[in-house]
């Protein structure tokens, strides 16, 4: 069996404590996952959970305290900043909010081959890759001479990812990326994720809070709760009959059209959390 394209093991975050004499406070307690070539890994958990940190830590963003992120057999966990400028070219990132995630000041066709030109690309070569990545999340040639404000939510987020693809990358972290987008918008931005990852064979490591966009786009599921690891498996499994009460919960938080139903799920919902809470006491 091949390596994984990037291999997490026992990670840990540590943050250091907030005031005077506080105490460092570990957000990652030696996690461990995997994302293989062409598939993605959806992490999902409430605000606090420690998925986003995972994101961070991948991307160079924060600094492990413990264990080892390896991308294509290669150790990247603390590598230096010039090796991890390099890494740009297998590792990209869209983040949760098209506003601020994107210069106001740059054209879209500036943005797209800023890190184009910065890798050695000849202006030439970088307005023709600009072109085809316009083309790849289905905007017009002539984007390239607009300014984001000119933009919906949606199609920012579509320019986002489109510079995420300028330097064809192995790996894309995905963190929240639908998450500040309307209902209808999200459904059209997963759907491109899809399509592009179809036609190009990138990977996603997909961060949501939201475990129907998890279902949408993820061949694999992790479910983080407070720093570990409750959950893994595959995408249809997790998200229709998962095992551990924690992504139940999750499951039953979800929203459904029939307010019977959503009653329902909504009582069983504090069934669990009294379950849980309870068993906190007995132990």
């Amino acid at each position: 069996m091949t390596s994984p394209l990037l291999d997490v093991s026992e990670l840990s975050v540590t943050y250091p404590g907030r005031g005077f004499r506080a105490r460092p406070q570990e957000v990652l307690h030696a996690v461990s996952l995997h994302v293989r070539e062409g598939e993605t890994l959806g992490l999902v958990g409430e605000s606090g959970s420690g998925k986003t940190t995972i994101g961070r830590a991948v991307l160079g963003l924060v600094k492990p305290s413990g264990g080892r992120i390896l991308l294509r057999g290669q150790d990247i966990t603390h590598v230096p900043a010039k090796v991890r400028r390099r890494l740009a070219r297998d590792i990209q990132v869209v983040f949760q909010d098209p506003y601020t995630s994107l210069n106001p000041s740059l054209t879209i066709g500036d943005i797209l081959s800023e890190p184009l030109v910065v890798q050695g690309a000849s202006a030439p070569d970088a307005r023709a890759r600009v072109r085809e990545l316009l083309d790849h999340v289905g905007l017009p040639a002539d984007a390239s001479a607009r300014l984001p404000r000119e933009f919906s939510g949606g199609q920012r987020q579509r320019v986002a990812i489109a510079r995420a693809l300028a330097p064809k990358p192995r790996l894309i972290v995905c963190d929240e990326p639908v998450s500040a987008l309307d209902l209808s918008t999200q459904t059209r931005v997963l759907d491109l994720f899809i399509d592009i990852q179809r036609r190009t064979g990138v990977a996603y490591l997909f961060v949501s809070h939201d475990l129907a966009v998890i279902r949408h786009v993820s061949h694999r599921v992790t479910v983080l709760y407070r720093g570990d690891v409750v959950e893994t498996g595959a995408a249809d499994r997790i998200t229709t009959s998962p095992e551990h009460a924690y992504t139940r919960g999750l499951l039953l938080a979800a929203p459904v059209a029939d307010p019977a139903r959503q009653r329902e799920r909504r009582e069983e919902r504090r069934r669990l959390a009294a379950l849980e809470l309870s068993v906190k006491k007995v132990s």
